[in-house]
């Protein structure tokens, strides 16, 4: 296998998550879940799966807004985390909240009070969102400015988590104190876009503060995440030298920014499709466009690949991108965008049935096609040649044999056995259990 950075030089072993989601993708399978994408039981049984494998966090993505000509069905991210709270005890909790679409306060009080819910095993993953504002009566704001907006925001409810010191609450009966307010600190923010006061009236959590991730890699993504984030949940995978190029670019912002390096953890998504064998994985994928709607799929491939409409073309015809704006130039979700406009760009894709099912298959992400030892070998080589700190796994079906039975049964186990991944939490917390310094011993 290829060798770089040493697991010692990262601060510990392979990360894996489990982007937990999608379970209505296979409804006309004989062995789908379908009917329960809003049933707490099947998402409490998928978790608990994880967990048994050790695999590190779960991550919910959310998406505000559906289409009435595709709707999807879902739960929001935070209630349904509080109720896998009390269900799991080890693995990890990370929800997407839109800083475009919520208030910081109450952001705040609501991770913060996953945190104490979990003991400890809460993460916030900040989102600026490319779509949804006509949800909520506001027009989005672009790009850039989105982030901007973000930047307050996260800073403002960072504040807020900090409002309270470590031992406020006192119980003290000579004084007559449940609480020391010597210990809790006023905030007065003001900015552009945000007047808030703390305290919060949440307590300091067991983390110190909830984990902060980060989705995109775009330039104002990159920056911010370099600022703010533990983790990073990329799609910039495809290739493995623009991966390890991001990955080193994130860490020496984190630097500048006067963070340690190894304070951020980088976790691209791969979308493995497993196998017993190479030709079955294969068949596999090749089965799971077998009821696949084309138009509707082109729908929400356009919705992802910066809003540009793909209705003119005809399926078999090539996508030139001498035809397509710059990635600087999408408003929409920039840096998804950037790597299929780079697939079609070293001919990777040529078609727009390429496009299709490309996006079909793992939305943008790595997918690697093979047996279990095929699989473990291209993660392996990612990441000891400095591509990622570990990975957000998507698996194909989540309630398919071959799905996340196939990532917990058979991936782990062999990554396991090759000394990668570890067989046991060993810490209380997810900030602990992801090798993360605590948050007072963060700086460079």
């Amino acid at each position: 296998m290829t060798t770089g950075r040493t697991t010692e030089s990262r601060g510990g072993g392979l990360l894996l998550g489990l982007l937990l989601g999608g379970a209505a993708r296979a409804w006309r399978k004989p062995w789908s879940r379908a009917d329960e994408v809003v049933d707490l039981a099947l998402y409490s049984d998928l978790t608990q799966q994880a967990e048994a494998a050790k695999l590190h966090t779960i991550f919910l993505a959310d998406g505000v807004a559906t289409d009435v000509a595709d709707p999807q069905p879902g739960l929001e991210p935070v209630t349904l985390l509080s109720a896998l709270a009390a269900r799991t005890e080890r693995i990890g909790l990370v929800g997407s909240v839109s800083t475009s679409f919520s208030a910081p306060y109450n952001v705040a009080r609501q991770i913060a009070s996953l945190d104490h819910i979990s003991r400890g095993r809460a993460g916030w993953n900040i989102v600026t969102s490319a779509w949804g504002g006509e949800n909520f009566g506001i027009e989005l704001p672009p790009h850039d400015e989105r982030y901007a907006i973000a930047e307050e925001f996260t800073r403002v409810v960072e504040e807020l988590w900090s409002s309270w010191e470590p031992g406020a609450i006192v119980r003290d009966l000579e004084r007559n104190l449940f609480v020391d307010p010597a210990k809790v600190r006023q905030i007065d923010w003001t900015s552009e876009h945000f007047s808030v006061r703390g305290p919060l009236n949440v307590p300091r959590t067991p983390q110190g503060r909830p984990i902060l991730a980060q989705a995109g890699s775009s330039e104002a993504g990159k920056a911010f995440g370099a600022r703010h984030a533990d983790l990073i949940f990329t799609t910039g995978l495809v290739d493995l030298a623009e991966s390890q190029e991001l990955y080193d670019d994130v860490r020496k912002r984190a630097a500048d920014a006067g963070r340690h390096p190894g304070s951020i953890k980088i976790l691209p998504g791969v979308a493995p499709v497993i196998g017993s064998s190479d030709a079955e994985a294969r068949r596999i994928w090749e089965e799971s466009h077998e009821h696949l709607d084309l138009v509707r799929a082109r729908g929400s491939l356009s919705k992802q690949f910066g809003g540009i409409d793909l209705s003119g073309y005809e399926w078999d015809q090539p996508v030139l991108v001498s035809e397509l704006p710059e990635e600087e130039a999408v408003e929409g979700r920039r840096s998804r965008y950037g790597v299929l406009r780079r697939l079609l760009a070293t001919g990777e894709l040529t078609t727009l049935r390429d496009l299709v099912l490309y996006h079909a298959s793992a939305a943008g992400h790595w997918f690697p096609v093979g047996s279990v030892e095929r699989v473990a070998d291209a993660l392996q080589e990612r990441y000891e040649s400095g591509a990622a700190d570990g990975f957000n796994i998507l698996p194909f079906f989540l309630e398919y044999p071959g799905g996340l039975d196939a990532v917990t049964e058979g991936l782990v186990p062999e990554l396991q056995r090759r000394g990668l991944f570890h067989t046991e939490y060993e810490h209380e917390t997810l900030r602990e259990n992801l090798g993360l310094a605590p948050i007072d011993e963060e700086t460079a």
